[in-house]
């Protein structure tokens, strides 16, 4: 063979293998856009789950306070 000239006269051309690595660059990007994803879902999860507990507390905080003016109610003065 010349020394010039197209590289596919040299090395065997194989659309399997461009496929291929296609199909891998495709998923790669897939799975990060899913990891991604999965992160933003994550902290809004961790956000929800911080206001439960604020009003978990707050309706406890409401029931005690209730519960010791009731005590205070009966307590001789």
């Amino acid at each position: 063979m010349t020394a010039g000239g197209s590289r596919y006269l040299k090395e065997p051309f194989d659309p399997h293998d461009q496929r291929l690595e296609t199909v891998e660059r495709i998923m790669s990007l897939q799975f990060t856009q899913v990891e991604r994803r999965l992160e933003r879902i994550e902290a809004m999860i961790e956000g929800l789950e911080r206001r439960l507990w604020m009003t978990v507390y707050g309706v406890v905080a409401v029931i005690l306070t209730q519960a010791v003016q009731g005590v205070l109610d009966y307590v001789p003065k």
